[in-house]
């Protein structure tokens, strides 16, 4: 794709929150410059870890510049002290602050809408926010995710339990809060199709699952991708920019060796999309996800989608390797941004195949996985970059690796001559005695 055909959005005005906002780091900035400036801190890395800048193929730019997260996790808080609540994303530089971002330009017109309805329903409420410190308040995150080929959205508020000393005895209005969001005017096809409500009651500031609940509709919502059928779950993990991923999963097929047949191992699965777009041809797929709720999708979307030869495990891919009954032919990888752990590498590299594909959404961790890659006897063949996620700082890549004809732990023999070295130390004894 050439950059000329990148769909170039939101040129004429800034979003209000972009001095603020950590989300974009380009905003003002040309997509033309974006690019350049992305392919070289690629170039930059590839250089820092001596690796031969013959390999990278370049880098594919952005299909659209805006409107492309389907999912967003907005987090309640202040903007000062006790001031009015907001929602929405971290102030840069001010942990503990937050600035209402209802004007965001990286997703669809309706999050804005439903972040903007929201807030409003809240502070009617006199609601208070979660406070990271003092560890009081009732609200937390709203997470709001869409299928952009079905127009579905799936809304989520996260908040601390009804009455609770974290919730300073405060209850949330469930009833109120679905029917707010059920009399939103959505634009065209989209709408609404499940209302959830999650409680988390840690003191840690992350989303997460300590229980949750249906208020209306289901706890998921539906896409396609290159004509699969997917399921995704509230909690599961799935690619942010469905256009994007249909490019990248589409070059994955393209650069992964023939799977007629064999055995593939597709590790860091998610929701099983590679594994099901690799399973028409191959004798099996296996995927292994830490993330509960990612395996549960992946095993249904394979019903979904009449797929027999996809078998899933839920763990830590260093830890569930070895259950996998069969030996790989064929392995993809497609790890969080913090890579792949060392002992992983090292075991995968014992299977001895020919060819590993690398999908990566962190260039740094990328390349010192591929050290260890190197350090373990295989070579690096190519890799290509993609800017999937414009006015942020996140690139996508693909690395192809293949194993070398240096075998890591082949012994050498070593001839060596000491008659002279006798030689001297006789002498050398000689003379002290």
């Amino acid at each position: 794709m050439d950059i000329n055909e990148t769909r170039i959005l939101n040129t004429d005005k800034l979003c209000p929150a972009a001095e603020h906002c950590g989300g974009c780091i380009y905003q003002g900035i040309s997509y033309e410059e974006q690019y350049r400036q992305k392919d070289k801190a690629v170039r930059k890395l590839l250089a820092k870890h001596e690796i031969d800048e013959s390999v990278y193929l370049g880098m594919e730019p952005a299909i659209c510049t805006g409107g492309y997260r389907n999912k967003m996790e907005y987090t309640f808080g202040d903007l000062e002290k006790g001031g009015e609540l907001e929602l929405g994303m971290h102030y840069k530089g001010r942990w503990m602050s937050i600035i209402t971002t209802d004007e965001c330009q990286l997703v669809p017109g309706q999050f804005n809408i439903i972040l903007r309805a929201v807030l409003e329903f809240c502070r009617s409420k006199g609601y208070r926010p979660y406070h990271r410190k003092l560890h009081t308040g009732l609200l937390r995150n709203l997470v709001v995710r869409c299928g952009v080929r079905t127009g579905e959205i799936l809304v989520n508020i996260v908040t601390a339990s009804d009455g609770s000393v974290n919730g300073d005895g405060a209850y949330f209005d469930e009833q109120g809060f679905t029917d707010m969001l059920l009399s939103l005017d959505m634009p065209g096809d989209q709408k609404i199709v499940g209302i959830l409500r999650t409680f988390n009651d840690a003191l840690a500031d992350a989303v997460i699952d300590e229980g949750h609940k249906i208020l209306w509709g289901r706890d998921y919502y539906n896409e396609k991708i290159l004509g699969l059928d997917f399921k995704v779950k509230a909690f599961a993990f799935f690619q942010t920019n469905i256009d994007a991923v249909e490019r990248l999963y589409s070059d994955v097929l393209e650069v992964v060796p023939d799977v007629s047949g064999k055995t593939v191992y597709d590790l860091y699965c998610g929701t099983g999309t590679i594994s099901q777009l690799m399973a028409s041809k191959a004798k099996n797929v296996y995927g292994i996800d830490i993330v509960e709720d990612s395996i549960i999708a992946a095993r249904s979307n394979t019903e979904l989608n009449g797929i027999a030869n996809c078998h899933y495990i839920c763990g830590d891919v260093k830890e569930k390797l070895d259950e996998i009954p069969e030996k790989p032919d064929v392995i993809v990888v497609d790890p969080p941004r913090v890579g792949i752990h060392d002992k992983a590498v090292a075991m995968l590299c014992r299977y001895g195949i020919e060819e590993i594909v690398y999908v990566s959404c962190n260039p740094k961790t990328l390349c010192i996985n591929l050290d260890s890659f190197r350090s373990n006897g295989y070579e690096i063949k190519q890799i290509k970059a993609y800017d999937n996620f414009p006015m942020t700082k996140h690139i996508e890549c693909i690395a192809l690796l293949q194993l070398s004809n240096r075998k890591p732990d082949a012994k050498i023999r070593i001839d060596v001559d000491l008659t002279d070295y006798y030689r001297i130390k006789d002498s050398r004894k000689g003379q002290e005695e």
